[in-house]
């Protein structure tokens, strides 16, 4: 059965059927092939992945970070950025990341950030002088901390699936996403060094200040989050739903730019994107029931074993396999089904959960900058018509780069991921 599943999965992946899809049928194909099951048994299966309080999580806080870019918080944000790094080479490139970083703890998402900042960046980029692929790549690479900084939908997912902390896996996720947006900056700079891309804006303290003042009520909402989960205010579900709450008070009563009609697309939108996740995770859910009932998490890690024989070598290996699964399939689903594979392993080199939840959601979130998935490659290129997908993937090749150099910083230096984690236990 294992066998026919994942051939049948690979297939389908070649033909490029839709990921929810492919994960489905291969799972029915499997079970109907062998007839060892009743085939009723996915859609309990999948039924079963979904019966679960916190993933409410995931579609609450994809509706709050809807009606915070509506309500006019990713304009403010750009803002209080551009006070704070424009004046230097390559101003609105360090505004871009930095935006995207604040961004990053309200929406959860890494194509909602890319779309809610470079909207407004791209543009304003290009207008400077800077080369579009360049200010398109740029997007797509900084949109990747929109699901490492809390609050993060991964992160949701993994603490789902292997039992985890989400709390603490929030927390473990804030120096690194900073670590990220950090060296990103410094690519930028680099480069914009070299292309001759100047800062546009002078900041003064009075901007600073009033940027700050507008952008406030955005940058409360992470520290409400995590102050009310690691306080015992309220779990990470509940976390979500005063998220949601706040997100339309915000934009009604203080911000007051957003309308009925605008709420409504926020929910709509959020639901259709929602849909889609949660779709996925179902059908991810009932393959993973099939590969541990053929116990292939029990092969695999008798396999890698064999090879491993340190945390060294195991954490290498992994994050080979992660990113080559990043290119390849959607970061949910994936962690859905690895995440039970390498359980095992993890356990038995006493490696912390909540350290390889940090690598396993990095290396994921690499995949949304790698074809042929890259999803932030093609929500990136959405945003300006003219510039190749080609383009877009050469560009992004130094922004990688250093991506993968702070993953394997984060493998190997447990401490950035724990720090935080232990010192609020």
């Amino acid at each position: 059965m294992g066998n026919i599943l994942l051939v049948s999965f690979a297939t389908l992946v070649i033909l490029n059927v839709p990921l929810a899809v492919g994960l489905g049928l291969s799972s029915l194909l499997a079970l109907a092939i062998t007839q060892k099951v009743p085939l009723f048994l996915i859609a309990q299966r999948m039924f079963t992945g979904l019966d679960s309080f916190p993933l409410l999580a995931i579609p609450l806080f994809m509706i709050a970070g809807r009606l915070m870019e509506r309500g006019g918080i990713s304009r403010r944000l750009i803002n209080l950025a551009t006070n704070m790094v424009g004046s230097v080479a390559g101003g609105l490139a360090l505004v871009s990341v930095l935006a995207c970083m604040f961004f990053a703890a309200i929406s959860g998402s890494a194509p909602a950030t890319v779309v809610a900042i470079g909207a407004i960046m791209v543009p304003a980029m290009i207008k400077a002088g800077y080369d579009k692929d360049f200010a398109v790549a740029l997007m797509a690479a900084a949109g990747t901390i929109g699901v490492i900084i809390p609050p993060s939908i991964p992160f949701v997912t993994y603490g789902i699936s292997m039992n985890a902390s989400i709390g603490q896996l929030f927390m473990a996720g804030v120096i690194p996403g900073f670590i990220m947006g950090g060296s990103l900056m410094a690519v930028c700079y680099v480069i914009a060094k070299k292309r001759g891309y100047k800062g546009t804006v002078r900041p003064t303290l009075k901007g600073f200040l009033s940027s700050l003042k507008e952008s406030i009520w955005g940058l409360l909402m992470p520290l409400i989050i995590l102050g009310g989960i690691y306080g015992g205010v309220f779990t990470p579900t509940e976390a979500a739903t005063v998220a949601c709450v706040y997100s339309l008070f915000v934009g009604i009563f203080i911000y007051k730019e957003l309308t009925y009609e605008e709420t409504i697309k926020s929910f709509s939108e959020a639901g259709v994107t929602s849909a889609m996740v949660m779709l996925i995770i179902a059908t991810a859910t009932a393959m993973g029931w099939i590969l541990t009932t053929e116990q292939i998490p029990v092969k695999v890690a008798t396999a890698i074993s064999s090879v491993a024989k340190d945390p060294v070598i195991l954490l290498l290996l992994i994050n080979i396999i992660l990113l080559i699964t990043g290119c390849l399939m959607e970061l949910n689903a994936a962690i859905i089904i690895l995440g039970p594979i390498f359980l095992p392993l993890l356990m038995k080199m006493n490696i912390d959960l909540i350290h390889f939840g940090v690598i396993m959601v990095v290396n994921m979130t690499i995949g949304l900058l790698t074809p042929p998935l890259g999803v932030n490659l093609f929500v990136a290129g959405g945003l300006l018509k003219e510039v190749t997908f080609k383009q877009i993937v050469k560009a992004s090749f130094p922004f990688l780069v250093i991506l993968i150099v702070d993953l394997f910083l984060f493998t190997y230096l447990p401490g950035l991921s724990l720090f935080l984690v232990k010192l609020f236990a």
